[in-house]
């Protein structure tokens, strides 16, 4: 290996360090999660964690090397909450396929921090947790009749999509999150103000207007379900050419 070349590491490429103290790293995963949730990545420390831990933050370095190494943990943990069909009838391969991808989305939406994450470049995804769920989404495109070549770049699209728009839901309820309304008052605080900006735009105003008295929750799921439907119908196409 040329000597300006330093080996990838992850917390998954070394040895699990042997626990000498009454600290578990499973206790600070959960703790870190617990404050990833109500703070944001941001706001994510050692020392911040530490303390919520009770102890001092070099006390966590002899179970994570750094951050990074934390995120991979908590990462792979949260990975770990869908609910993944295993077992797939090669009939009702997009009813497994469906699970899968609404599971995703609701974990994403628990958890809004995470987004961002799943997009970054690393070995991330090798945790067990990760690595069990892509697995078991490739056993659903493989019962579909997906040929071995197109099983990865199926679920590669299939999970493009679901973790683009839950990104960008997580973003939306963040906000409104930050101004202490439920969704339906933001919503209905922000109508007046759109409804002003598309007097010339009617295209935009008549479809506003059409979902008007329908719950914001419900509009979001049904675009999900919608644009996933279009997705899969997609994706079933190329199983008949």
């Amino acid at each position: 290996m040329p000597n300006d070349e330093k080996p990838t590491t992850s917390v998954w490429t070394r040895p699990r360090p042997r626990q000498r103290e009454h600290l578990t790293r499973e206790q600070i995963v959960a703790e870190a999660i617990r404050l990833l949730d109500a703070e944001g990545v941001e706001e994510l420390s050692m020392r911040k964690l530490g303390t919520r831990l009770g102890t001092a933050a070099t006390s966590l370095y002899r179970h994570v090397a750094n951050k990074d190494e934390l995120i991979e943990l908590v990462v792979d943990d949260v990975y770990g909450e869908p609910d993944v069909p295993t077992v797939v009838d090669g009939t009702r391969w997009r009813t497994a396929v469906t699970h899968t991808a609404t599971e995703l989305r609701a974990m994403t939406l628990r958890h809004p921090w995470i987004a961002p994450e799943l997009g970054q470049v690393g070995l991330v995804h090798i945790g067990p947790n990760a690595m069990r769920m892509s697995s078991a989404l490739l056993a659903q495109f493989e019962a579909a009749g997906f040929p071995a070549d197109e099983m990865d770049q199926a679920m590669a699209t299939l999970m493009a999509y679901v973790i683009g728009i839950a990104t960008a839901e997580a973003a939306y309820l963040s906000v409104i999150a930050r101004s202490g309304q439920t969704e339906q008052e933001w919503v209905a605080g922000l109508r007046p103000a759109f409804d002003e900006a598309t007097q010339e735009h009617p295209r935009l105003r008549a479809g506003s207007s059409a979902q008007q008295d329908v719950h914001p929750q419900r509009i979001r799921d049904d675009n999900f379900a919608y644009g996933l439907d279009r997705v899969l119908d997609g994706l079933a196409a190329r199983l008949t050419t």
